[in-house]
């Protein structure tokens, strides 16, 4: 398994990335202007709200200090390389869930780091692992946000070939996901069920209560259905690629899932479990709305 941490899962993501840069257009990060208010408030959600409820749940279930940790990693994840296609199909508003999307992957970079240095000194103390910012920050760099660059600008200035080649590299995307979620939790398989009892239940709830909180405050807000849409599944779904790759660099750990990257293994199943009935009733209450 040491392959898959050094060299398989940074690949992995650096691809993953690029898919989704390939989706993006500068017109994206403009909507950040011409939507001020639904932008505003899932920035707000995914930014501040999702540490605020992971760090009262790692509290509440007593999680060990490096359970904590990647929890606190978890939350610090950008949204999910999955959540516009699930937003899509929801009948939720796409543009902007991408804008959301693609802006808080790209302020990842610089919040991972730094965040994730503090919450390992907080709930570690002098056990915590050194963690060198400017390093870390540079590697997710490296893997995260230069690919999406270049992804968006080959989509830039050769339209026709990121369009073609966008959706198979989707679908690559989407089972690099997949193998990189299942052999993380394989590599350290008793890790996983040592601790599943602890952090399956509280990631369900972390997962629950971020769609919920999305969804809920856009009415309050009187946003449109399908922005609240929007902004509950990119409030719940993560990407869990990004948490498992910052765990491993900041354990420095060759071989095994560290306990670091163990809760964004686990959320990047668990997730699907509460999102996807979320999408298939806010599709039937889409279609409910246009036959009304």
């Amino acid at each position: 398994m040491d392959s898959l941490l050094t060299v398989f899962l940074p690949l992995a993501l650096a691809i993953i990335m690029f898919s989704l840069g390939l989706g993006l257009t500068f017109d994206d990060f403009r909507r950040v202007v011409t939507q001020p208010k639904a932008y505003a408030f899932g920035a707000f959600s995914q930014l501040v709200m999702i540490p605020l409820v992971a760090y009262a749940l790692a509290i509440l279930f007593k999680l060990s200090p490096e359970l904590a940790v990647g929890m606190m990693i978890l939350s610090l994840s950008p949204g999910g390389v999955t959540s516009n296609l699930l937003t899509k199909l929801a009948r939720g508003d796409v543009a902007l869930a991408v804008s959301l999307t693609a802006t808080t992957s790209l302020i990842a970079v610089i919040t991972m780091p730094l965040l994730a240095a503090f919450y390992a000194n907080h709930f570690m103390g002098a056990a915590a692992p050194a963690i060198n910012i400017t390093s870390l920050g540079f590697t997710m760099f490296l893997i995260t946000a230069l690919p999406v660059l270049l992804g968006m600008l080959l989509r830039r200035y050769a339209t026709g070939l990121a369009l073609a080649i966008e959706k198979p590299l989707e679908a690559i995307a989407v089972l690099l996901f997949l193998v990189v979620v299942a052999g993380a939790l394989a590599s350290n398989w008793q890790l996983f069920i040592d601790n599943l009892v602890l952090l399956g239940p509280s990631l369900v709830l972390l997962n629950i209560i971020l769609i919920a909180f999305g969804m809920i405050m856009g009415r309050v807000l009187s946003l449109p259905e399908n922005q609240a849409t929007a902004i509950a599944i990119e409030t719940g779904v993560h990407n869990a690629t990004v948490g498992i790759t910052v765990g491993s660099l900041i354990a420095e750990q060759a071989s095994g899932l560290p306990a670091f990257s163990l809760p964004s293994g686990v959320y990047g199943i668990t997730m699907y479990l509460v999102t996807i009935p979320f999408v298939f009733w806010r599709r039937s209450r889409a279609a409910a709305y246009s036959a009304a």
